[in-house]
């Protein structure tokens, strides 16, 4: 059995994506030459040349407005935005050219474009280097939107967005790049659909990204408190596996959402919507929420006190069991 980092599962995927359509390009800021930030494109550019793996300048939306471009001629480009909050600047190419292309063309002009973005704190950085920008994307209409949470589950993520038709965010949490799980690589499930990772009668965990793990933990935690928690890992934020939702709600009764972004207008707060619209009868008490607080990322001496702690989910999941 193989032990895979997250980074050497998505290294592997863009390798195999290449290897399997010569249409697939990759490229962004250092991706090339030195392998990126994180090392997820190493060794890329020596196995396919500087033609289909390639550096490029210090501009965001240039790097978009290029991979739309690339469309128009018929690649299948695979970007690299080099952290979260780096991304911004390119917002208008994605929220007005990549969501949008298809539709305005009247379906003439795919945008199979792949936009990685490493994402999320955990990793002590400095500003600009920990945000959550799930929020912008997943909203955006025309844009799907994956979080992997393990290396196993990364190789599948990032294999089935650069292979899908349409323009595909996939965030990846930096503090789970070097964590290591062992197992072989495979497919896997598509986008749109979540998982359980851990089975429960009394409460569901729900979480995506790094937070998976502390969900986890959280859960552990509770077992020797005597409640039996259930773990979801969303996987997909744009669409939400709306099924997977429901079936928890009616069989637990009972939802915790945890995510490091802030509470205000948060995934979570779409989750708990959708649980009150498809299985309110099945509900035994109000949805939680545990997430980062509203206020910007801090610094790195403030980030563990902003970040969803399990003492935080643990005693989210035990007021709701009581409630």
């Amino acid at each position: 059995m193989t032990t895979w980092t997250l980074s050497g599962a998505l290294n592997r995927a863009l390798h195999d994506s290449l290897t399997a359509d010569d249409r697939v390009l990759v490229f962004g800021e250092d991706v090339g030459v030195s392998g990126g930030v994180f090392r997820v494109t190493d060794g890329l550019q020596t196995a396919f040349g500087d033609r289909r793996v390639f550096d490029t300048p210090i501009s965001e939306a240039g790097i978009v407005g290029t991979a739309v471009g690339l469309c128009f001629a018929g690649w299948r480009p695979v970007v690299e935005l080099q952290f979260d909050a780096f991304s911004y600047p390119a917002l208008e190419q994605v929220i007005d050219h990549v969501a949008k292309m298809h539709m305005r063309t009247r379906g003439r002009v795919g945008m199979p474009i792949t936009i990685r973005i490493p994402s999320f704190g955990g990793i002590k950085g400095k500003e600009h280097h920990g945000e959550s920008p799930e929020t912008y994307y997943a909203h955006t209409a025309g844009l799907k939107v994956v979080v992997p949470s393990s290396a196993l589950d990364g190789y599948t993520l990032l294999r089935h967005a650069i292979a899908d038709p349409d323009p595909v965010i996939v965030l990846e949490p930096k503090a789970r790049y070097w964590a290591k799980e062992d197992g072989e690589l495979a497919d896997g499930a598509g986008i749109g659909a979540g998982r359980i990772l851990r089975d429960g009668t009394d409460v569901t965990l729900v979480s995506y990204g790094s937070m998976v793990a502390r969900a986890r933990e959280a859960a552990d935690a509770l077992a020797e408190k005597g409640v039996e928690a259930r773990v979801v890992d969303l996987r997909c934020l744009s669409p939400l596996d709306d099924e997977l939702l429901q079936r928890c709600a009616e069989e637990t009764g009972r939802i915790v959402v945890i995510h490091e972004a802030p509470r205000h207008v948060g995934v979570g707060a779409e989750v708990a919507a959708r649980v009150m619209e498809l299985a309110f009868d099945s509900l035994a008490a109000p949805v939680q929420r545990v997430t980062g607080w509203d206020a910007p990322y801090p610094p790195a001496s403030l980030e563990d006190g902003y970040l969803p702690s399990v003492e935080r989910i643990v005693a989210a999941a035990q007021r709701t069991v009581a409630y």
